[in-house]
Order: structure tokens, then C-alpha cells, then sequence
């Protein structure tokens, strides 16, 4: 395959549609805009959402609670997940991200205890269930709380 033989796939490159070229061409007089109304005038924007004077869709569902701007989407990472960690070592988000077990990370990441820890472990976190808490420190590790 060269440059010079590349060629866009079959419906890539549409003409545009001529309008105002004659009655024969199907889009001549009127070209497409049918008889008076709004919709004939030039200058006439589509709104986006506007169903021509119907209340809109987005104003008939009904509206229930509200977005909180303050919250915190935090990361989870179970216990289980820590096992893969050689004892001793010292589990950071950085390292959590680096080896790809807190994914989507946000705000933070969050230690669950799901599964057992049977290493010594310092691990580094935005937050920890107490229930993570009390089985790495059970485990002879420590949790170390990072602010943000």
C-alpha cells in the first residue's frame, strides 16, 4: 500500500445537496423548504430541544433530587487486591494506579475490606473502611490517611 493508492471507503465523501438548481432537480423553487412558515424564512435557527411550541421533553419528565457538588467519587481497591504487594512494602495511590488496581481514579482512592491481608502492608489512602482498617492492622500494617 503506497499514499498514492489510499482511497476513502464506499459512503465516505457525500456531495452536498444543490439547491435552487431548477424544477427538474427536485430542490428548484422553494428548494426543500416547503410553503411559508417559519421554517421557509432565512435566518431561521433550529433551537436545540425546541418542539415547535410543544412543551419540551426536557420540561415534562418530572424533576427528583438534586447533583451535590461536593461529592467525592473516590476510587475502590479491596484487601485482596493489596496480597499482590510483597511484604513490607509501602502501597501509595501512585503506586495502586501505577499497577493498575484503582482505575477511574477522581478524588481519591478508598480501601475496602473485602478479602483477607496476611502481609505487612503500609498502605497510603484518601480513605478506609473500618473493616480494612482493623484487618491490616490486625496484619501488623499501618493505614496512613491522605488529605484531598
Amino acid at each position: 500500500m503506497n499514499l498514492h493508492s489510499l482511497k476513502n471507503g464506499p459512503g465516505a465523501r457525500k456531495t452536498r445537496k444543490r439547491l435552487g438548481r431548477g424544477a427538474a432537480s427536485g430542490l428548484g423553487k422553494t428548494s426543500g423548504r416547503g410553503h411559508k412558515g417559519q421554517y421557509a424564512r432565512s435566518g431561521h435557527k433550529h433551537k436545540a430541544g425546541f418542539e415547535g411550541g410543544q412543551m419540551r421533553l426536557i420540561r415534562r419528565l418530572p424533576k427528583r433530587g438534586f447533583t451535590n457538588i461536593g461529592r467525592r467519587v473516590l476510587a475502590p481497591v479491596n484487601l485482596s487486591q493489596l496480597e499482590a504487594f510483597d511484604n513490607g512494602t509501602e502501597v501509595t495511590p501512585d503506586l495502586l494506579m501505577a499497577r493498575g488496581l484503582a482505575k477511574g481514579v477522581k478524588d481519591g482512592i478508598k480501601i475496602l475490606g473485602d478479602g483477607a491481608l496476611t502481609k505487612k502492608l503500609t498502605v497510603t489512602a484518601h480513605a478506609f473502611s473500618a473493616s480494612a482498617k482493623t484487618k491490616i492492622e490486625a496484619a501488623g500494617g499501618a493505614c496512613v490517611v491522605v488529605g484531598g
